[in-house]
């Protein structure tokens, strides 16, 4: 699709963080190249209720119809994205669009007719895609290669959630859900990780696993994917999967870049990272791997070598098994040293010199709602927190220990799906063990799905057997409301407390009206 010759976008759906996420991007990117080209007039509509997103369409100037209708739609637009929220059986603007005559696309569809005409690199896994993303993006500004970014937060860093560079790299957090990866033709991925996740698209582990393996086949001969080596499925998946260049990284397992002598102090990680520890040898290809397609490579190493010049100027003498020196990062968990060498791996594969990849990895500062102070509430830390899988619970949880110590912290968890909830049920009972105080809301469902086979009492209910049976020292509360909670912790939040608003939903919202009234 050629977009120089679109004039006018139309969005439904448009506060959606991914739709907001394009939404900023097309408005800042010009029809033709340079920056004296005209802009795209990007416009869109969704519901009145307040969302997280408001704030950066408006930033940027977007007009957003709050109220969907069909006369919305506007005669004269060249084309319409909508989110699969919705669809023409639930929303008359959808219904209205696709009974027309303009281009009508997912948001899934346009992002990849986007990404697909650039050099696009993939950041994909499970978690930790967002911080990954904007973290790459960063380091790739502050050096100098002007990329283009689309990620699933507001980074203030970047001005927001999407950016227009001048290159021909963009940056994209890649989304699995409803496998929006079948739409992108990456030239790079960054694969954080594979761990079973949106159990109401995808079934089984298989074929969750499934959506990964395919997307990793698509990159070229010439292109590269940066792998998490710590992930034993992804030890699998590169190895009989990629035909490009396969570059690994891990604190735990051998690998390229190896992550040692790690540290904490004053707000700060440190670091050191090897480079090419050696790996361990496979002796055999996984079956399951094997009976789903793909072809075995084993007897070869599969692109691990050679590793890129690790900077422009001076002589490149490094080695196998050389140290690259010391690293910080603000970003609190053992998690985000993990993202730290994803980007490292890939700054260096993208020929940026090393000075500037220690420099600006230091100086990045993080995302919204991922472990982002809001403020204070009558002198209790106030934090948003999107991890809404047990996984990220954990790592959430293992970082805040490390940056708050010992003060009290609370942690006021809201579901994030039913399916989600029940199918992972036994994980959420184990992700919460590090906290003084629990707090548990209602299970926020999906536009997909409102009800089914699980609820929050019945996590909370567990909770509690759990801890008595084990005599851990833990209060778990079970509050059903938004409302309810918000009163419950301005009655009970004590001084110097840290409390964590967590969750995938509008938990936020509470989080941000105590800081507002704080006194």
């Amino acid at each position: 699709m050629d977009f120089s010759k679109i004039k006018r976008i139309y969005l439904i759906g448009i506060k959606g963080v991914g739709m907001t996420m394009l939404a900023q991007y097309l408005a800042s990117a010009r029809r033709s190249p340079g920056e004296g080209g005209p802009a795209i007039e990007v416009s869109g509509s969704d519901g009145p209720e307040k969302y997280m997103t408001d704030a950066v369409l408006d930033k940027c100037g977007i007009k957003v119809i709050e109220r969907f209708d069909a006369s919305n739609v506007p005669a004269d637009a060249d084309l319409i994205i909508y989110s699969t929220a919705y669809n023409a059986a639930t929303n008359v603007e959808v219904a209205a669009a696709l009974a027309g005559k303009i281009k009508v696309l997912t948001y899934a569809q346009a992002l990849g007719e986007m990404f697909n005409q650039k050099f696009g690199i993939a950041v994909a896994g499970s978690h930790g895609k967002t911080t990954t993303t904007a973290w790459l993006a960063f380091v790739m500004k502050m050096s100098g290669l002007e990329p283009s970014v689309m990620v699933g937060a507001s980074v203030p860093q970047l001005g927001g959630c999407s950016m227009a560079g001048r290159s021909d790299y963009l940056v994209i957090e890649a989304d699995e859900y409803q496998n929006k990866l079948a739409n992108y033709q990456p030239k790079a991925v960054l694969l954080n990780n594979v761990d079973y996740d949106h159990p109401d698209f995808f079934p089984t582990v298989t074929d969750y696993e499934d959506a990964f393996l395919e997307f990793i086949k698509k990159i070229p001969a010439k292109g590269f994917l940066v792998a998490n080596f710590d992930d034993p499925i992804i030890r699998k998946m590169a190895r009989v999967n990629c035909r490009g260049k396969v570059i690994t990284y891990a604190i735990d397992e051998a690998a390229d870049y190896v992550a040692h002598d790690l540290k904490a102090d004053h707000g700060r990680q440190y670091f050191k990272v090897k480079l090419g520890a050696g790996e361990k040898e496979e002796t055999s290809p996984d079956p399951s791997l094997l009976r789903r397609g793909t072809v075995s490579v084993f007897g070869r190493r599969a692109n691990l070598t050679p590793l890129t010049p690790l900077w422009k100027g001076g002589k490149n003498t490094m080695g196998r098994g050389d140290e690259l020196g010391d690293f910080s990062i603000q970003l609190a968990g053992k998690h985000n040293i993990s993202n730290a060498l994803a980007v490292i791996a890939a700054a260096i594969e993208l020929n940026i010199d090393l000075f500037k990849i220690r420099k600006h990895l230091a100086e990045f500062s993080g995302t919204a709602r991922r472990m982002q102070i809001l403020g204070e509430f009558r002198g209790a830390t106030i934090i948003d927190d999107y991890a809404h899988h047990p996984t990220e619970i954990k790592a959430t949880i293992q970082g805040l220990r490390q940056k708050y110590g010992k003060r009290k912290l609370t942690v006021v968890f809201h579901p994030h799906t039913f399916s989600r909830t029940r199918v992972l049920f036994d994980d959420f009972v184990k992700s919460f063990e590090q906290v003084d105080k629990l707090v548990i809301l209602d299970i926020y469902g999906s536009a997909r799905e409102r009800q089914g086979g699980v609820s929050s009492k019945d996590l909370a209910d567990k909770l509690k057997i759990k801890n008595y049976e084990l005599r851990i020292k833990q209060e778990v509360k079970y509050i059903p409301t938004l409302a309810e909670c918000e009163k419950y912790l301005r009655e009970n939040i004590e001084r110097d407390e840290v409390v964590v608003m967590m969750g995938a939903g509008d938990i936020f919202r509470v989080g941000e009206n105590l800081v507002a009234r704080n006194s």
